[in-house]
């Protein structure tokens, strides 16, 4: 027996259109069924739609059975708690059991890129371009989701390539577009889809390549960089597990326009999506040809098993977010140039948090400590620490036991907030021992542990 209000989503579908121009639009249209599945008739809806300003949304229209409705504004007492969201009232109460049909319609400008040049095509991320339901305010209400399968489509010009969540199930013509037909399972994670006129790199698919789009022709000089990509990825699967059950491969994206922060600004040429890398054109040509650029997209790689199937917890962003990214880097270059890679890593970091120690003019912070607010010096601390507690773990637990730890926290919270507790326990319950003494040395307090520090020091040296 239900215990509270409530409703839930029984069938879901969603239409995705580019319609390109001179300032190209993305048109979704929404389909829901919804069923009142709680104890009380319900008046009335909250749903977060896409943000105007960041999506540029626009042309709103809501429909409930058949005729138009119009989303008002929240109660100003429920707007802080709630930001973005609209209520979607009913013309008469909806009684438990019953089923509302609702179509929502809208359309998004993406911001125009910054390269001319640059390839006509669109990216939607894991959230935000589609609305979100809200629960009934009470406390035993729990929060709709997407029914366990779902199928969407994505209409885009015939030249375009497409890369999007879930198993294709097909696709047709319709003039000068091709739609294109996705099935998400209950395993699957949130959508997302990359799409654009671009030059593939390999008609081939299969798991093991990595898939280059570019605006211009591959040089030939790239054959290494493909490679290593494709390697590199096989590294995190071994090691971390496959990010679904159908086999992967990872696609590296040139895009324009990259706006992406982290506490390391050498990495904002590269952003992670859940397939792969999107790589800024002036960072793709480098990364053809120099082993620093490609370290660096590496550790955006390693993001797609560390941003999508686990979602760091506010107070574990740079912790697990960036820790576990960058200790998989790690992983990739101990497994591809041999066991001296993983020392040097090492090193590197070692020198990295000294630079930016003594440059801070404050007092230094904790790694759980530190926020996007808090000075780049203090973000470079923090993101230089925080993949090193793992190697500390693997000095003392062995490497198998933390990734087994790391791949059992991805399988029991996939696509769930993951705090530093819930990832420390999952790692002490394979090493067999409690481990808050690391993750209080590293992660709650300022420095780097002295053992550590003599245990890496010789290769430092050695470097130096």
């Amino acid at each position: 027996m239900p215990l509270a209000p409530g409703y839930q989503i029984v069938k879901q579908t969603f239409e995705v259109q580019f319609v390109p121009g001179t300032t190209p639009e993305l048109r979704l249209h929404n389909a829901y069924t919804l069923q009142n599945s709680g104890n009380a008739p319900l008046d009335f809806i909250d749903v977060v739609f896409p943000d105007v300003k960041t999506y540029g949304r626009t042309n709103l229209q809501v429909q409930l059975d058949g005729r138009a409705s119009t989303p008002q504004n929240l109660p100003e007492e429920y707007q802080v708690g709630s930001p973005g969201a609209l209520r979607v009232a009913f013309a008469s109460p909806w009684p438990p059991k019953g089923k509302r049909e609702l179509v929502v319609d809208y359309t998004l400008t993406p911001a125009a890129p910054s390269d001319a040049q640059a390839a006509e095509g669109f990216h939607l991320g894991t959230r935000g371009w589609l609305p979100v339901f809200l629960p009934p305010n009470h406390i035993l209400a729990s929060t709709p989701t997407r029914p366990p399968t779902m199928s969407y489509t994505v209409k885009v010009p015939a030249t375009f390539v497409i890369v999007a969540r879930g198993s294709a199930a097909g696709r047709k013509q319709d003039g000068s577009d091709t739609i294109y037909q996705f099935n998400l399972s209950k395993d699957d994670l949130a959508p997302y889809i990359v799409a654009g006129h671009y030059l593939s790199s390999s008609e081939s698919k299969k798991p093991g390549d990595a898939i280059f789009w570019t605006a211009q022709p591959l040089p030939a000089s790239a054959a290494a960089t493909q490679q290593r990509f494709a390697t590199a990825w096989g590294v995190l699967q071994k090691n971390f597990g496959q990010l679904n059950k159908r086999p992967t491969m990872p696609f590296i994206v040139e895009s324009p326009s990259i706006s992406f922060e982290t506490a390391d600004p050498s990495t904002g040429n590269f952003r992670s999506f859940p397939g792969g890398v999107f790589v800024t054109p002036a960072a793709f040509i480098s990364s053809t040809g120099s082993k620093e650029p490609i370290e660096r997209s590496e550790r955006a790689l390693a993001r797609t098993w560390f941003g999508d199937a686990l979602s760091p917890a506010p107070a574990a962003t740079i912790a697990v977010g960036e820790g576990l990214p960058g200790y998989a880097t790690i992983v990739i270059d101990d497994a591809i140039d041999g066991p001296p890679a993983r020392g040097a890593d090492v090193v590197k970091l070692l020198q990295f948090y000294d630079d930016a120690r003594s440059q801070l003019k404050v007092a230094e912070k904790s790694v759980v400590a530190t926020i996007p607010a808090d000075s780049p010096e203090q973000r470079r601390i923090a993101y230089a620490k925080a993949p090193l507690l793992f190697i500390a773990l693997e000095d003392s637990c062995g490497s198998a036991s933390v990734r087994q730890g790391i791949v059992d926290s991805i399988q029991l919270l996939r696509g769930e907030e993951v705090s530093v507790n819930d990832l420390r326990a999952a790692i002490e319950y394979r090493c067999g021992k409690s481990l808050a003494e690391p993750f209080r040395a590293w992660l709650y307090n300022p420095g780097i542990p002295a053992g550590f520090r003599e245990r890496y020091g010789q290769l430092e040296e050695n470097k130096n």
